[in-house]
């Protein structure tokens, strides 16, 4: 990440909430992004992921410049590569969790590795829910559906955006476990936002914004 910045609005209504970020994360990191509210926090986790625009900087994946592809070309990325979990679930009701979890595959025009699908049911205790609608599921099921359509694919990154924030601890809990446990055991980069500093502290690395600057940037010691 070059030096990019992100101003919304014109005039006097014109909010920068990223301001000369410049930072790099290496395949397999762990990463919590934390900060107040209003800090910028899930602006550049959007920024990141090539869903928000770049006002002027760059962002290189691979060396290769992703922030100056299309939307297009960006979103092919993120179908094929990143997979992205946010608080809200944005599951699709009319769809049950089986088809609801290969949506990603079948919107990059792909086909479901069945028998991982069946594994991450599994693994995140969904097996006796894939007929099942979104209606009929509780809060932590909701959640896990949504991580299991996000790993489904089998991404290089995993962006999670507050993914425990409509949930209990208990269900929280298990949320970031099972999210680790992938990052670890497919050997993927896990950036996420939280505001649970408990939560941030699992990571490798901290990366603190307040007012859409990095004041703090810290990497446990091996």
């Amino acid at each position: 990440v070059e030096n990019i910045n992100i101003t919304f609005g014109k005039g006097e209504n014109k909010t920068t909430a990223i301001k000369n970020v410049t930072l790099s994360i290496e395949q397999g990191e762990t990463v919590a992004i934390v900060g107040k509210s209003g800090s910028g926090k899930s602006t550049l986790l959007n920024a990141l992921s090539g869903i928000e625009k770049l006002t002027s900087g760059k962002i290189l994946y691979d060396n290769n410049d992703f922030s100056g592809l299309s939307e297009g070309k960006r979103a092919k990325i993120r179908l094929s590569q990143f997979g992205l979990v946010y608080q809200a679930f944005y599951l699709i009701s009319s769809m049950n969790v089986y088809d609801n979890i290969c949506l990603s595959v079948a919107a990059n025009h792909g086909r479901a590795d069945s028998e991982f699908v069946d594994h991450v049911l599994k693994e995140l205790e969904l097996e006796t829910k894939r007929k099942k609608l979104p209606t009929q599921l509780s809060g932590g099921e909701k959640q896990r559906v949504a991580i299991a359509r996000a790993i489904v694919n089998k991404p290089r990154v995993v962006f999670a955006d507050e993914p425990t924030g409509n949930l209990d601890s208990i269900n929280g809990e298990k949320v970031f476990q099972l999210l680790f446990q992938f990052a670890k055991e497919y050997e993927q980069t896990l950036i996420y936002v939280t505001h649970d500093m408990e939560k941030a502290q699992l990571a490798d690395r901290v990366i603190t914004l307040k007012d859409g600057v990095i004041t703090s940037d810290q990497k446990k010691s091996s």
